[in-house]
């Protein structure tokens, strides 16, 4: 009795999945129609936002049209070969068509499987520009080498990518390292490939000052943050306590002669930011408001995850900038991202820059366990 209820409920729930399935794919589609028509309209590129815009809606759509209509494709192709195998005045044909049968299928099966993909909910934050921040940790001097090394890792695969970025600010050591750079990056899904660098990135290697060889463990801090617009926070003017200073560091123009560096206080969150890295206070106010609204961007949309339930852990973990997500080990040559369980032997060729297999892996993972929650 129990099973028979047990396989009653799962059929139901198969087929409201599937019933809600139809509904979303039905809706894209008629989206994508409406879209393909808004394009043509030329004096949609006078308000550049709303191009930029509706062109990434169309590119998704689109990828949702052309995967339906693949997989429209094949299965006609699967009925037809199906017909040769029944068809009893061709008997030669049926070898070939069973093989071209069970090829469809596979092909079919994938086919609908990328589609799943495309019509899980796309996070809106995946598209937005964001601002990388990279702290070195326990290890003193090690660290701070390794968070500069970090920080060229970022830029070259950022540069790769036809991505652009901007350091906001800089606190260097007088070996070459970095106590704390802050910096954006702009481009084509930046926080989408991005968003799981927050973490701690722990390092073992030999530091160039041990004269013993012995293999030090230091650690550097990451945080990404999605760069939030003027009209997403309302950051208001009461609520900020701006100070303006000389400007501290190793050396260079400007510095300790000017009161350019500026730090700004949230009073509501208790955020502060500093920045010194232009010459001009005005500058440095800017990219200031600029970082203080991500972060507040950030502990707000937190907030709101915390209160809908949905902040649970996932395999990828939570972007916690207090988890320990990875390892570099320099004998080995060996980088490993313990929240996926993966170890790539090419730690060189990583730090220059070549991470797409990393970042790739990271996303594909992500995914999976979205698939796994998902209705379709």
């Amino acid at each position: 009795m129990e099973n028979r209820e047990n396989r009653e409920n799962t059929e139901k729930k198969d087929k409201k999945d599937k019933r809600e399935k139809n509904e979303r794919l039905a809706s894209l589609l008629a989206r994508y129609e409406e879209v393909a028509v808004l394009i043509q309209d030329p004096g949609l590129v006078k308000d550049q936002q709303k191009y930029r815009g509706i062109m990434r809606e169309y590119t998704r759509l689109k990828a949702v049209a052309d995967a339906h209509g693949g997989l429209a494709g094949l299965a006609g192709a699967l009925s037809e070969a199906k017909a040769l195998l029944r068809d009893e005045k061709e008997p030669d044909m049926r070898e070939l068509a069973r093989a071209e049968a069970q090829e469809l299928e596979a092909r079919i099966k994938d086919a609908e499987e990328g589609l799943k993909a495309l019509l899980i909910p796309k996070d809106p934050l995946d598209e937005k520009n964001i601002i990388m921040e990279i702290r070195a940790g326990t290890g003193g001097d090690e660290a701070a080498l390794f968070a500069a090394d970090l920080f060229r890792m970022y830029s070259r695969f950022a540069e790769s990518s036809s991505w652009k970025f901007e350091v906001m600010n800089l606190n260097e050591t007088e070996l070459g390292g970095v106590k704390e750079i802050v910096f954006s990056i702009s481009g084509s899904n930046v926080y989408e490939n991005l968003r799981y660098e927050s973490g701690v990135h722990r390092v073992q290697r030999v530091p160039a000052t041990e004269a013993a060889g012995r293999i030090h463990t230091s650690a550097v801090t990451v945080a990404v943050l999605p760069e939030a617009d003027e009209t997403e926070i309302d950051i208001r003017q009461e609520d900020l306590r701006i100070d303006v200073m000389r400007a501290g560091g190793p050396g260079g123009q400007c510095v300790n002669t000017t009161d350019s560096a500026v730090r700004i206080t949230h009073l509501p969150s208790g955020i502060t930011v500093h920045c010194q890295d232009e010459k001009s206070q005005i500058k440095n106010k800017a990219k200031a408001m600029r970082i203080l609204r991500a972060r507040v961007y950030e502990m707000e949309a937190a907030k709101a995850r915390m209160e809908r339930a949905e902040y649970s852990l996932s395999q990828v973990g939570t972007g916690d900038r207090s988890e320990r997500i990875r390892t570099y080990n320099f004998p080995q040559n060996r980088l490993t991202d313990h929240r996926i369980n993966l170890t790539l032997y090419k730690l060189d060729l990583i730090m220059q820059g070549d991470v797409a297999e990393l970042f790739d892996a990271l996303k594909l993972s992500a995914r999976e366990e979205v698939l796994k929650d998902a209705l379709v």
